[in-house]
């Protein structure tokens, strides 16, 4: 009886650590977990996945994570850039109008996502 009940009090302290990890996503982290982890790492020193690792991006040239082959044609269209709020948000706009022809596809219409995105972005010093 009493080992019942402490498996139900730590399935209870579980599941409320849980909902506070939860909770403690910022809307642009949430977006990324959901839209980008299936190609970008963001942790520092995580490895590249089919994109290059998204931490420290702002402020940082484009097309420069150690260990990540770009595409020629993302090469061309950003050399020379370096990843500030406004690139980071014409881009999350439309990949394909910063970098015509790059291997990465992505629309973001609403704003708010895309400011929330670049927001967590800029978080990830």
């Amino acid at each position: 009886m009493i080992a019942l009940a402490a498996s139900r009090w730590a399935l209870g302290l579980a599941l409320a650590g849980a909902a506070l990890c939860a909770q403690a996503q910022s809307p642009g982290e949430r977006l990324a977990q959901n839209s980008c982890t299936q190609c970008h790492s963001f942790g520092k020193g995580e490895p590249n996945g089919v994109g290059p690792n998204l931490y420290g991006l702002l402020g940082k040239q484009a097309a420069s994570s150690p260990g990540f082959t770009y595409s020629k044609q993302y090469v061309d269209a950003m050399k020379g850039k370096t990843w500030d709020k406004a690139l980071l948000e014409r881009w999350l706009t439309d990949t394909q109008s910063v970098a015509p022809g790059s291997t990465m596809v992505y629309f973001q219409d609403d704003p708010k996502k895309r400011a929330a995105l670049v927001e967590y972005l800029q978080s990830l010093k």
